[in-house]
């Protein structure tokens, strides 16, 4: 293309989820219904974690802020695409565009992380269970937490910067719901297959790299397990454990698909149907597989509610 037709200015469009989808309104109705969902999860967890003092331990800090991330995590795409459906306009400016893959970013990358440092958690409360309250202090926790976030922003910055550099030319069109990295260079007048390394080796760095920590963390919890030899106890960590590898499965496995194999395997329909699930789905599920095999949730929301009972 040449790069007279380039260009910084002009605005995007936003072509929707599944623009050839026949009923769109139903899939609109599913989505919002989701996005409730998992804010009144979230948000629920955030509140009892808050208010029952049980549940004021390093696990449920990290939970809690799990829970924060995908609140807002969730909220960066829907809202955006709620407005533009309702309101028939599909542009987004080029500044809100990058804004959206700013926040987008930072809560995706930081939940990789803190992912990763939930694992180490629970590492440590299994294999190393005496020295616990000493390794994961109340500073400790803190620290976890703004680092999570802090790692999300600095990635953020330089991938948001990097990606809305490149001009694009006439097709403004982006064939996805929300600005996502994928789609926006897709519409690029440049070369691009030097930053798509990039960002494939920094997929490497926030997907991989957490990944394997993951791994590693629950095969030493596994084996720890094992040679427990309290049935309860045993059965109380595999618990524990499973939840949280059934979340890192469920975000991290498609994020791989999408940023880890070769774009031009992907069908824009299969980017946004992975898109949707860890960004939407991922989001509302969280707090439902944290709580509904975990009797001390179970147990504080059953307290608030006879509380709110009694109030009445």
């Amino acid at each position: 293309m040449e790069r007279g037709n380039a260009t910084w200015q002009a605005d995007f469009i936003l072509m929707g989820l599944l623009p050839a989808y026949r009923y769109p309104s139903i899939l609109m109705s599913i989505i919002l219904l989701i996005y409730f969902l998992a804010v009144l999860g979230n948000a629920t967890l955030v509140l009892l974690i808050w208010v029952d003092s049980r549940l004021h331990t390093p696990m449920y800090f990290l939970l809690s802020q799990l829970s924060i991330i995908d609140l807002a995590y969730v909220s960066s795409t829907v809202p955006k695409m709620t407005i533009n459906f309702f309101s028939g306009s599909k542009t987004i400016s080029r500044v809100g565009c990058g804004t959206q893959m700013f926040f987008w970013l930072m809560l995706a990358d930081a939940e990789c992380v803190l992912l990763t440092l939930m694992a180490y958690d629970r590492y440590v409360a299994v294999c190393n269970p005496l020295r616990y309250p000493t390794i994961m202090s109340p500073r400790v926790c803190l620290q976890m937490a703004i680092g999570s976030w802090i790692g999300g922003m600095l990635n953020s910055v330089a991938q948001t910067i990097c990606t809305m550099h490149f001009p694009t030319c006439d097709n403004r069109e982006i064939d996805h719901f929300f600005c996502e990295m994928p789609a926006i260079l897709k519409l690029s007048c440049e070369d691009t297959s030097g930053y798509l390394m990039v960002i494939m080796v920094m997929s490497i760095i926030y997907i991989l790299v957490p990944l394997s920590l993951i791994t590693a963390s629950y095969i030493r919890i596994f084996l720890t397990v094992l040679r427990m030899n309290s049935p309860e106890g045993r059965k109380k960590a595999l618990a524990t454990c499973s939840s949280h590898l059934t979340v890192v499965s469920l975000y991290l496995g498609p994020s791989i698909v999408v940023y880890m194999t070769p774009g031009s395997s992907h069908t824009p329909e299969l980017d946004q149907g992975l898109s949707v699930f860890y960004t939407i789905l991922t989001p509302m599920l969280n707090p439902l597989i944290y709580s509904l095999r975990n009797k001390e949730v179970v147990g504080a929301l059953k307290k608030v509610m006879g509380s709110s009972w009694v109030i009445k």
